[in-house]
């Protein structure tokens, strides 16, 4: 078996009128600038060039005639040096920017005889044949209306012709109305067909490909999904997500920023994130899925409110946020919850989930001992109150407004989510709690707020009498609803609300005493986690100085 850093080539060519030593292995292409005099000088740097090979996005021959369209001078072809067209190619590679980004940059290699320029493109395109991770086929839908409605132009400015670079091929479905991509993927997708599903929008496009593509899984094994003790088969396909939302939380919490290229170029690459999902379901019916934030109280009656104020557009959300703030409700009802054990972390932990992390590597799935645990009816612990919000994180929930989440210590794939209680208070100190989101302080370090990291959970309110107290509210005579809108939004009559509303990843769930359940892995992303920096990565793709 070769060794990745055998050499495989190894020639003097040129970047416009300057000789470099370039190196191709199974891992790396570098290239070197030669010293321009035999001379030894021990102080002047020479300038050295890395790119792993599994991030190189594609080779080509240039043809003579040819322009480069890159605006990077020290990247062309010297125009009048007199070198054929024929005898360079051109290889188009990831470079990282600030915060998180990604671009595609290309350098452009001159051959002294046509015959070496087809050996350097033979050999680095068989390099890229080779990692078999990469997607060849995508299914993608894009949905035109979410956010600013920008899906269909951030598609095919920015991400169609990366694709096509990478000869990545491609089938496009454009949405006509909600769940079109859930319905597609449960019953008319042709799954065989794709490495992989593409979704161009916010996180509700993402839910719908979430929902419809772990159903059709677990009908194609034969597993109902209804059950909350079924272990759920993992999807084998992954999810690409090009950020084109109004918030794109996912995107950010699993990339590190909202930028269609970076999102497009970590598909390209082939790179894998496993992720956990938390199932809810009631009296034994499956509800829905989760993957980010599952939120009852605060957040649920903020998401409500805003539903009633679409007209005002994304300020519906400060504005609902300010008004619940100031109504200040609280709910009383019993949290029953299976701590997780035997696991490395805790939810306040100062270290956080990165690209490689090793507390997702050690709590990886361990399907006999989870399994076991499930089958008692037992959920560990129990816990009765007043809660102004009950929250679980399944990853930190970072977005641009909150740069460290809800949860800054949670983890994509360690089989857990961390369960936030927040109980009554003085509107002073949940007003504490709220702005511990966007700064540096310790957000759980408050006597009214407790955490606790588990593999599953159950909440009942105390008023909950039937199988929907949501459903039971709109059975009630009109003059019963009449009346309790006005108390729900007029709160100075003293009556305060029985229950709230669970938030499920920007969805309404109608029910409110729930069974949730953390499925360890069940799906995978094209992304590969937050990088830690990009001066800490090996092969930055920028140039080093070797003296």
């Amino acid at each position: 078996m070769d060794k990745p850093n055998r050499l495989l080539l190894l020639s003097e060519l040129r970047v416009r009128d300057t000789a470099y030593n370039v190196s191709l292995s199974r891992s790396l292409l570098t290239w070197k600038r030669r010293a321009s005099s035999p001379v030894y000088h021990p102080f002047r740097p020479s300038v050295c060039h890395r790119v792993p090979v599994s991030e190189i996005i594609s080779v080509r021959e240039e043809q003579s005639g040819s322009r480069q369209t890159d605006e990077s001078s020290w990247k062309k072809i010297k125009e009048g040096s007199g070198q054929d067209c024929r005898q360079a190619f051109t290889v188009s590679y990831v470079e990282r920017c600030q915060q998180h980004r990604w671009r595609c940059a290309a350098v452009t290699f001159t051959c002294p005889d046509g015959g070496l320029c087809q050996s350097w493109v033979g050999a680095i395109a068989e390099q890229l044949a080779a990692i078999t991770s990469r997607p060849r086929r995508l299914l993608i839908y894009i949905n035109p209306y979410g956010g600013k409605r920008q899906g269909g132009r951030v598609y095919e400015q920015k991400v169609a012709p990366l694709f096509a670079q990478a000869a990545i091929s491609t089938h496009v479905i454009v949405t006509e109305h909600a769940n079109h991509a859930r319905d597609h993927l449960r019953t008319d997708a042709e799954l065989k067909k794709y490495d992989g599903v593409v979704c161009v929008g916010g996180d509700g496009m993402f839910s719908e490909i979430v929902h419809g593509l772990i159903w059709r899984t677990q009908m194609d094994s034969s597993l109902d999904p209804n059950s909350p003790d079924e272990t759920l088969t993992s999807c084998s396909l992954r999810i690409g997500i090009i950020p084109a939302g109004s918030t794109d939380c996912i995107c950010f919490a699993t990339v590190g920023t909202n930028d269609p290229v970076t999102s497009a170029l970590h598909i390209i690459v082939g790179d894998s994130q496993p992720m956990d999902v938390c199932s809810i379901h009631h009296n034994n019916t499956f509800l829905r899925y989760s993957v980010s934030l599952l939120g009852y109280g605060f957040y649920g009656d903020v998401l409500t409110d805003s539903e009633r104020k679409r007209w005002m557009g994304p300020v519906r959300y400060d504005f609902s946020g300010l008004k619940m703030f100031l109504t200040h409700h609280y709910y009383e009802g019993t949290v029953s919850y299976l701590p997780a054990r035997g696991v490395v972390g805790t939810p306040r932990d100062a270290a956080r989930c990165r690209s490689g992390c090793v507390v997702c590597q050690h709590n990886g799935p361990k399907p006999s001992e989870r399994a076991e645990k499930y089958e008692t009816d037992d959920c560990g612990e129990t816990i009765r109150g007043k809660f102004l919000a009950i929250n679980a994180a399944s990853m930190s929930c970072a977005c641009p407004r909150s740069p460290k989440g809800l949860s800054p210590a949670a983890h994509l794939a360690d089989g857990t989510t961390d369960l936030i209680l927040v109980r009554k208070c003085s509107r002073f100190d949940f007003l504490r709690h709220l702005l511990r989101h966007t700064n540096k302080e310790d957000q759980f370090d408050l006597n009214f707020v407790e955490v606790h990291r588990v593999v599953r959970f159950r909440f009942m309110p105390r008023h909950c009498q039937s199988d929907s107290d949501l459903e039971l509210d709109l059975l009630e005579n009109g003059k019963r609803q009449i009346f309790g809108q006005i108390c729900r939004d007029h709160p100075a009559c003293g009556c305060a609300p029985a229950y709230s509303s669970w938030n499920c990843d920007g969805e309404i769930l109608t029910h409110t005493a729930i069974d949730v359940r953390v499925h360890c892995r069940l799906i995978k992303l094209f992304a590969r986690g937050i990088e830690e920096s990009c001066d800490a990565h090996p092969y930055r793709g920028k140039p080093k100085f070797v003296f």
